[in-house]
């Protein structure tokens, strides 16, 4: 049970989010693709987490940033599914936009704190493709934002 399996880790997901603008927070395809949009690291919406890496922020700050963006992502998730955690078939991508500045080159070291999420949460359907993208900057002035694709039973 992944409840379970949050709370043995010492988790808690964080209050899932509305969209913040006009977009869905999550769209379920007709053949059982789970989209989660971007999510940034906010808890009981308050974005954490500022900056940019290789200015002001260090590799372990923004791998703490995108362990609360893949909360984020389970909290979407556990709606998506009305708490049915057992239609999660996999974790099929992640992709991960890093705000730092042209010469940071360790943006796959901060995205391992979101993949070392979903594979502490999931097992090995929690293993997944992934993109790290350094970008100029991010919504709200946080460091990390992570998007992610599911596969789901319907």
């Amino acid at each position: 049970m992944i409840r379970d399996r949050l709370t043995a880790l010492g988790l808690t997901l964080p209050k899932a989010s509305g969209p913040g603008g006009a977009y869905a927070p999550f769209v379920l395809s007709p053949k059982g693709t789970l989209y989660i949009a971007g999510q940034i690291p906010q808890l009981d919406g308050e974005a954490q987490f500022f900056g940019r890496l290789g200015e002001n922020a260090t590799v372990e700050q923004g791998q703490a940033a995108a362990q609360l963006c893949a909360l984020n992502i389970l909290a979407q998730v556990e709606i998506a599914l009305n708490g049915d955690w057992s239609r999660v078939q996999q974790c099929v991508k992640l992709n991960g936009f890093i705000a730092c500045t042209p010469d940071f080159t360790q943006q796959s070291q901060v995205m391992n704190g979101a993949s070392d999420i979903m594979l502490s949460v999931f097992g090995e359907i929690g293993r997944h493709a992934r993109t790290s993208v350094g970008v100029a900057a991010l919504p709200r002035g946080v460091m990390v934002e992570v998007d992610a694709t599911f596969e789901v039973t319907l």
